[in-house]
């Protein structure tokens, strides 16, 4: 290896001679070339913003637009209708339940007809956030069935907190689905 090769000098002037413009030209040319490109990346990144600021905008109107059509559409309430006999599909369903022999079916009839009764007392009027409060605003003296109300969501709310825990007898889910009944005979929906 020749000497002026290994020495770092050497490899040191050389850079500093082409930074010089030996290599390409002058440092003035290179300097005009590299603010030309400096010029482009700024317009391309403009472009790409005032295009991005676009899209977010319309992203989030298409959004809003969405949000409004779930509302439209979530907002409206299904009423299932009512069998010529009179009797609700609902009800016959709950009513089958609490006929099977099993205390999860018991289980699945009182928290079937707790639904119910929550859309009984919504299309009734009454207002609030689930059944409880629902029953809070009920006057007394025109809901007459309210002390059954009450009592069958009490054991409702029994077997929603303690689950599979909850020692529910036929007895009491009969006499549970008793009080919905009269609630719901009350209300006329069966």
């Amino acid at each position: 290896m020749p000497a002026n090769q290994a020495n770092v000098e050497y490899w040191f002037r050389l850079f500093y001679e082409c930074l010089q413009g030996a290599c390409y030209g002058s440092m003035a040319e290179i300097s005009s070339i590299a603010a030309h490109i400096w010029l482009w990346v700024i317009v391309i990144g403009y472009v790409l913003s005032v295009i991005g600021l676009v899209v977010v905008i319309y992203a989030t109107m298409r959004i809003f637009e969405l949000r409004k059509r779930e509302e439209e559409f979530y907002s409206t309430q299904i009423i299932l209708p009512e069998t010529k006999g009179g009797t609700h599909p609902r009800w016959t369903h709950i009513q089958s339940l609490l006929e099977g022999g099993s205390p999860s079916q018991w289980r699945e009839a009182i928290t079937e007809a707790d639904i119910m009764l929550e859309d009984s007392l919504t299309r009734a009027g009454y207002v609030g956030n689930g059944v409880g409060e629902k029953l809070k605003s009920a006057d007394p003296s025109e809901f007459r069935t309210l002390q059954d109300a009450w009592e069958a969501h009490k054991v409702r709310n029994q077997i929603a907190h303690q689950g599979s825990s909850f020692d529910l007898s036929e007895t009491v889910a009969q006499r549970t689905i008793a009080h919905y009944e009269a609630v719901f005979r009350e209300l006329n929906v069966i």
